[in-house]
């Protein structure tokens, strides 16, 4: 059985952008985010930018940690009508389907990251191993 959550346009979270009444829009989730605003770890001004509009971009890019992802469904307060068009200037939400498939360089990059460290690694044992045979 599907969760009932109340529906918002886009014009109605677009309208919720001060400090004193601060609505984010993540993963077509809307979340009223006020009282939050002197507690967020990135300061204030990152959620009131993000006030009334799409910010899953922004979300997903600031690599929030699980825990952070957890709290979150606390200030969540209903979905995204998604029959409703977002008013003037705010950009319509990208669908999955808009967002390019990593590439070989993408995923390479990935690879980065941790083989630089283990090859480090690799190498000290190796010549420690080698040191100590000498003795």
């Amino acid at each position: 059985m599907p969760t009932l959550t109340k529906l918002f346009s886009w014009q109605e979270a677009a309208e919720h952008n001060t400090n004193e009444d601060c609505w984010v829009v993540v993963d077509g989730k809307v979340y009223d985010v006020s009282d939050y605003l002197d507690e967020h770890p990135g300061g204030d001004d990152v959620l009131l930018k993000a006030a009334g509009r799409d910010a899953t971009d922004e979300f997903d890019d600031a690599g929030h940690s699980k825990s952070a992802i957890d709290l979150m469904k606390g200030f969540c307060i209903g979905e995204v009508d998604p029959t409703s068009e977002p008013p003037t200037g705010i950009p319509k939400p990208k669908s999955s389907s808009d967002k390019p498939k990593p590439s070989i360089t993408d995923k390479f990059k990935e690879v980065q990251y941790w083989a630089i460290p283990v090859a480090i690694v690799g190498i000290a044992v190796v010549a420690g191993l080698l040191y100590c045979r000498k003795k």
